[in-house]
């Protein structure tokens, strides 16, 4: 929870809180993965380093969806999120997956790390998302086959 606190916008409402978590985690195909700051996993257990960002994703039988990925601010453009989006193939290959999806809001800087691993835009959803101040913004769905 400290990662997404530190990582998310609160003028953008994207953060989970604690229940969200918890409720999503609780299910089985619910999967987390934890990485330090040098993009290390994190295990289950009694952490040896400090989390510096997250990825929670669920899936449907050959499918997966990211629902969030998270780097605290001052372990950005150090190659964690690459780590995390590395490590979240190599987990879902072992599950089976097939293809991958995320749903993200327009502008978000994020891209250039989805780009970079191939996902490409698949729809839109105008106006989905509605900031602290009103304003909405449309989502964009992309995917990627593993």
């Amino acid at each position: 929870m400290a990662v997404m606190e530190a990582a998310f916008d609160p003028a953008f409402g994207e953060a989970w809180n604690r229940r969200q978590v918890a409720d999503a985690l609780a299910m089985p195909s619910t999967h987390a993965l934890v990485v330090d700051a040098e993009g290390l996993v994190i295990p289950d257990g009694p952490a040896r380093a400090a989390p510096a960002g997250f990825v929670l994703t669920r899936h449907v039988l050959d499918e997966e969806e990211l629902l969030l990925i998270a780097v605290t601010p001052g372990a950005r453009l150090r190659g964690v999120g690459t780590a995390l989006i590395a490590h979240l193939f190599d987990a879902a290959r072992t599950r089976g997956i097939t293809r991958i999806f995320l749903e993200m809001r327009r502008g978000n800087p994020a891209i250039q790390l989805y780009r970079k691993f191939g996902f490409e835009p698949i729809g839109e959803r105008r106006n989905y998302y509605r900031m602290a101040n009103g304003e909405r913004i449309d989502a964009i769905t992309f995917a990627r086959t593993i």
